[in-house]
Order: C-alpha cells, then structure tokens, then sequence
C-alpha cells in the first residue's frame, strides 16, 4: 500500500506528490472542546452498532460483528453490537443518533447504506480508513461524540452532543481528479441542507462554502470537510468526513441557532441531514466521475463565497515581502487551485503556501500560461 497522502488538520500544510496536482482538505471538529492529552482518564470500551438497510446488508453486519476484524488505533477497546441487539432510543432523544429515522430517510442505491453508529469514540475518520478494506464500500460511521480528533500540539478533542460528525468510504481509479472530490462534498452537504429545510417548510438557510472545504453561515464557520486517500491495487481508497453543528451554538453557531430565530417550531435532525447528503452525494458524484467536475462548476459557484473577491498576495523573497499585489479571484483551475486576474490582467493559479492558518492569508500566486 502507497500512502498517498493523509492530513493532519490543524496546522494547516500542503503536501503533495510531484506528479499529482493536489488541494488537501483540512477538517476542525469545530464543536470541540480543547483537552489536555496528558490529563485525560483512561477510556473506556467503545460501542459500535452496525446496522444495514436492506437484508443483505443486515447480513454483511453480522458477517462483520463475528468477524471480530474491525480495530481502532492504538489498541482503543472495542465491542460491537448489532442494531437488532440494541434499544431502540426514543424519538425525542436527540442526543442520540436515530438509525431508524436516517434509514427511513435514505434512498440511495449505494452510498450510506451500511452504517456504523456509536455514542462516543476516538475519531469517525480513523475507523474508516484503518478499517476501509474490511468495511463494505460507501459505509458510513456517524459518532454522537468525538473524542480523539485531529487538533493541534496533540491535543485531543471532545465534541459535545449536537454536531454531526461522519466518515464514509469510496473509490477512485483517476488520482488527479481525487484533490477535487472535497468539492463534490461540500456541494452536496450545502444542497442537502436546503432540502431538509424545504421539507419541514422552512426557508433555505445561508450555508456557504469557503474554499477550499470548510462551511460557513453568516460569516461563522459551522462545517468542515476531511478527505484522505491510500493507493491500493491500481485504486484510491478515499476515506471522506464532515464535522457539521447542527444543534450546538458552541464555539461558533449552529444550523439550529439559525432556525431558532425563523421558529419556533422546527428543528433539523442530525439524522435527516446525514440521509440527504448521501441522497444528494450519490447524484452528484455520479455526474463529477462521467462529466467531470466542470458540469457541477456552476452549482458550486452558487454556493461558495469567493467569486468576484479581491485577494492581497504578499510576494516575499528570503523572507522579506517585497511586494503586495491586489487580484480577483474568478473561479477553480482544472486542478482545483483558485483561479485569479492580477491588475496586469494575467491570470494566476493561487496555492496555500503550507504555513499559514487562514488559507488566504499565505496564498502563492503561479502565472497560468
């Protein structure tokens, strides 16, 4: 196996092979709470119910659940149940993720319908790619609570109950194409939003996307993208997540907080929102692996936030800035970096220089010929 690449989220970096243009993701669990890694207790056991929509994959789980092959980093304890097994959590305990209401939901021939849930474990992310191969393809692990995510200095994290944090797996034969999946993503996590909001009658919230895969509303970041990718038997096995608040106001906002001010009334469910991406996700992928990501270009510059806005670019030599130059950012190149005019009327290729926190903070202009 050809580690292709796998990011760590916070710092940001850049790392990229020579002959495969690449824009790395970067991905927050952006409802956590900073621990201290050394001051956490030992965990206990996690809990992972594995669950499929139709028989043959309720078949699959139990092939799975005797197995005993699915592992966790670091040796974490693991036992694994059945979603048959298990009690079935009222419908107004939302701090517990619906397997029922996200199956009823779900329509898709292929993405999403075998999942794993658990009430708290390390990392979504990490279960998925350590386990892609023992996994069936496109299965989803949906966690309540997070505790073991990707900080910075080594931190662990732990999310509180309210964000939607998933991982779920796919393949991929073309790796230069693989850079601009996170796109697809983000797209289908803006568009399943509005579909849920369109189904309880309320109107379309203003999610957006910041390139090049974090979610925005009203200028507060409350979503955030991770894909990752082995090289395997002529394959990409991607691992793709999303961290999104949908019923937790802390650090940032939420989705709910929005719809609290609208009503009263309603609220989004974590499991409707999680069914959705994959309904819409499958179309959409569908269309990005026949057509390419052109026939989805104006979708997404709908969404994003960044057609039209003018970017600095510190131009820098041993160090030394040397210049400051104003350009405007028109869209995505074929491989997925920014796309901008400079005031010479050239067009450049933007790169996130590898350092800098905030993308547009450290971006590197490359004159496009």
């Amino acid at each position: 196996m050809i580690s292709i690449f796998n990011l760590s989220v916070l710092p940001l970096s850049l790392r990229s092979l020579p002959k495969i243009p690449l824009v790395f993701p970067t991905f927050s669990t952006l409802s956590s709470i900073s621990l201290s890694s050394s001051g956490m207790e030992e965990n206990p056991p996690s809990l992972l119910v594995l669950s499929g929509k139709s028989s043959s994959e309720n078949e699959l789980a139990l092939s799975l659940r005797n197995s005993s092959n699915l592992k966790l980093l670091d040796g974490h304890p693991l036992s694994i149940l059945l979603r048959s097994e298990m009690h079935t959590p009222s419908e107004d305990d939302q701090s517990t993720f619906q397997i029922e209401s996200y199956m009823d939901t779900l329509s898709t021939e292929r993405f999403g319908r075998f999942l794993i849930w658990s009430p708290r474990m390390p990392s979504t992310h990490d279960l998925v790619s350590q386990n892609f191969c023992e996994l069936p393809l496109y299965s989803v692990c949906v966690t309540d609570i997070q505790f073991k995510g990707r900080g910075r200095s080594k931190n662990a994290w732990d999310s509180p109950i309210g964000c939607l944090m998933f991982s779920f797996t796919l393949q991929m034969e073309n790796g230069h194409i693989v850079p601009l999946l996170q796109y697809v993503v983000s797209l289908a996590m803006t568009e399943a939003i509005n579909t849920v909001c369109e189904k309880i009658g309320l109107p379309h919230l203003d999610v957006k996307i910041k390139w090049p895969n974090d979610l925005y509303l009203n200028g507060l970041k409350v979503g955030g993208i991770l894909c990752t990718s082995t090289y395997k038997s002529k394959k990409f096995n991607v691992s793709a997540g999303i961290g999104l608040n949908v019923d937790n106001e802390k650090p940032t906002t939420c989705l709910n907080a929005m719809i609290r001010k609208l009503t009263s009334t309603y609220q989004l469910k974590r499991e409707h929102i999680l069914a959705e991406f994959f309904n819409k996700f499958e179309i959409l992928f569908d269309v990005f692996m026949s057509q390419g990501f052109q026939a989805l270009e104006d979708l997404y510059y709908k969404t994003w936030l960044h057609s039209g806005q003018k970017v600095v670019i510190e131009e820098r030599n041993e160090g030394q800035s040397i210049e400051n130059i104003v350009v405007t950012i028109q869209g995505l190149t074929p491989s997925g970096y920014l796309l901008a005019i400079g005031e010479d009327n050239n067009k450049y290729e933007l790169h996130p220089d590898g350092n800098s926190f905030d993308f547009f903070k450290g971006l590197v202009r490359r004159k496009v010929q």
